[in-house]
């Protein structure tokens, strides 16, 4: 039974995603359930920073999946390696056709077509400090807890009118 949707008045897609990006989003999801990670898009860092995916496996490791739609989405963003004292591994992730060459090698790579994804690179891990992890791990439980709350009272709130 589906208990909201997601789709209608989404704070999450605010408008500054493209929808390609979106599409990319959506096929990272889509791996990381199957992988059985839980994942929360677009969680707040302590450093000021928006991380456009995080994942919480099963063990408690933190991934960061930075979305890049485009060359240019990756030339310009430069905030990526601040990401790394945040989670245990660190991802790009993109669609077919950026060139995937262009992503640096010592972080994981996701190749997403909006149905699914590829993990084409494998992040290097480093684990973190078990305070941050802490830090991160109630960040992402209370994030998910707010926004599941949030939506249930969109939904009664729709119902009602």
């Amino acid at each position: 039974m589906t208990i909201l949707s997601i789709a209608v008045n989404n704070p999450l897609i605010d408008g500054r995603q493209s929808e390609r990006a979106m599409l990319v989003r959506r096929g990272v999801q889509v791996l990381l359930n199957d992988m059985r990670l839980a994942v929360l898009p677009e969680l707040a860092l302590a450093n000021g920073r928006r991380a456009d995916l995080v994942g919480l496996s099963e063990k408690g490791e933190i991934w960061i999946i930075e979305i890049k739609s485009s060359i240019e989405d990756f030339r310009v963003d430069r905030k990526w390696p601040d990401y790394r004292a945040y989670c245990d591994r660190l991802f790009f992730a993109t669609h077919p056709d950026v060139p995937l060459d262009i992503f640096p090698e010592d972080c994981g790579l996701l190749l997403s077509d909006g149905y699914g994804a590829h993990l084409l690179r494998e992040a290097p891990e480093h684990k973190l400090p078990p305070a941050t992890r802490k830090s991160v791990t109630l960040d992402f439980s209370r994030s998910a807890a707010q926004r599941l709350m949030m939506a249930e009272w969109a939904v009664r709130s729709t119902a009602r009118d």
